[in-house]
């Protein structure tokens, strides 16, 4: 069900798109909620940042994060002015973030020349049909390390 306040939530993460939009950043904004209020919120900071992981979901959940003090951000809700691309998607889930309202979807990113659609479409091809090859290189050397994380008994799992 959507709510009132979800609404409020979701006009606060397009405010941030407007006014990234008007600073010369990208028109993406998005805003972190737990218990009824904003923990954080951000914009797109690709092209002033030089950082091309910069996406309002992004910089956000990092602020969030920052914020709480923890990397884990179970019980909140992520308002995104657009549809999650597979990265912030992926971010998304790392978090742990309970529930994502989002208002333009990946095919209205598209049409103004946002590629989000051509990564979905990417990570539904076969590893060897991809644009960017992507090649399996030393697995057993590295696999060591994964042994070691294993058999670490004071780590911090996430």
């Amino acid at each position: 069900m959507i709510t009132e306040l979800d609404k409020q939530f979701m006009r606060e993460a397009i405010r941030l798109a407007n006014e990234s939009v008007n600073r010369g950043g990208g028109p993406f904004g998005a805003v972190i909620v737990k218990d009824g209020k904003v923990i954080a919120g951000s914009s797109n900071s690709v092209t002033i940042d030089n950082d091309p992981t910069a996406h309002a979901e992004v910089n956000t959940i990092r602020e969030a994060c920052r914020r709480l003090g923890t990397f884990d951000l179970s019980g909140c809700t992520i308002y995104t002015s657009c549809e999650p691309c597979p990265m912030c998607l992926g971010a998304i889930y790392w978090a742990r973030i309970s529930r994502i309202f989002y208002g333009n979807n990946r095919k209205d990113a598209r049409d103004i020349q946002f590629a989000d659609d051509f990564i979905y479409e990417e990570l539904e091809r076969p590893l060897g049909n991809r644009t960017v090859p992507i090649i399996p290189l030393l697995r057993d050397e590295a696999l060591v390390t994964f042994r070691l994380w294993s058999e670490k008994t004071d780590k911090t799992e996430y």
